[in-house]
């Protein structure tokens, strides 16, 4: 009934003069104790598994940690991580602790995941429940249960078990950061924005380093850097004279060269480089892996021209 080993059970109901609930509790009590004791442990292994509803209306992504692979791998741990799940599924429940408080065999889930650490003798932790609810929800679970996601169409329509099974697993492969352009977060693009400004700018810094060593005569990859420079005089490459006609172009070209870059040429550059960062980061704008080259979002609209993605979640181990 709790898992627990047959000694363990019998020293429990010896205490409790044969009560098997009083017993039960003694057992849990001690696996809450086991528990304590391993929570300064790693549990970075675990099970990830996704799943929807039959009507596709609602989709849930549930990971339990463990310590190590081989307990993550085991069959009674799967076996209890889909059972959380298809608890989540059957309450359609949104939070962590909705599931956690929630009645499972007998108690509630916080202490069936206590007793399932008991069992493995692992630190055992509910890591995350990620839920979405939408028109069409669809999921994809990665060989392995240690990546899974779920994905929320706008609406359904003839096709959209295929192409919104496609999208997850473009989730799955290719990582976004967000749907589209317009829900990455303010703050990530003015932060991308401003790398991109910087990056051209020294890009810019570092053709005028290039153009002043190839014109004072000089190979610009034996004098990229100040170490480079010196192992290469060490080795007869640069003449001392060269080196110092190194160093002083190292030393004075970008100061100059900041002075003439031109602003409205950089914020084009940036710009592009903004523009191929949404590319390679939104899910509607990645090429897509099944119908390469067109996007996510040509794939989809080949299908049916008003049908999108609202929002993805994706639960990867680690």
């Amino acid at each position: 009934m709790t898992g627990a080993g047959m000694m363990d059970c019998k020293k429990a109901l010896v205490e409790t003069d044969g009560d098997i609930e009083k017993a039960i509790d003694i057992l849990r009590k001690k696996g809450m104790a086991k528990a304590a004791k391993r929570a300064d442990r790693d549990a970075s292994e675990g099970c990830v598994i996704s799943k929807t509803t039959p009507d596709h209306k609602y989709g849930a992504v549930i990971m339990v940690n463990c310590e190590t692979d081989f307990v993550a791998q085991n069959a009674d741990f799967v076996k209890f991580t889909k059972d959380l799940l298809d608890l989540a599924i059957e309450n359609r429940f949104k939070t962590v602790d909705e599931l956690k408080n929630a009645q499972f065999q007998g108690m509630t889930v916080a202490d069936a995941i206590i007793n399932q650490g008991s069992k493995t003798g692992e630190k055992t932790e509910l890591g995350q429940l990620q839920v979405l609810e939408g028109e069409y929800i669809s999921n994809y679970n990665h060989q392995g249960n240690r990546l899974a996601t779920i994905v929320a169409m706008n609406k359904s329509f003839d096709g959209v078990e295929e192409v919104a099974h496609e999208v997850a697993m473009q989730v799955a492969a290719m990582n976004p950061l967000a749907v589209s352009e317009q829900t990455v977060p303010q703050d990530v693009k003015d932060r991308e924005l401003a790398i991109a400004i910087e990056k051209t700018k020294q890009d810019e810094i570092n053709r005028a380093i290039e153009q002043a060593l190839r014109k004072a005569g000089l190979n610009p990859a034996h004098a990229d850097s100040d170490d480079h420079i010196e192992s290469n005089m060490s080795k007869g490459w640069l003449t001392p004279e060269q080196a110092q006609i190194a160093r002083d172009i190292r030393a004075n070209v970008p100061a100059e060269a900041a002075k003439t870059i031109n602003d409205k040429k950089v914020e084009m550059i940036a710009n592009g480089r903004l523009g191929k960062f949404f590319k390679e980061n939104c899910l509607l704008n990645q090429v897509s892996l099944i119908a390469d080259p067109k996007t996510v979002a040509d794939y989809i609209h080949a299908v049916d021209k008003e049908a999108t993605v609202l929002e993805f979640k994706r639960v990867n181990l680690g």
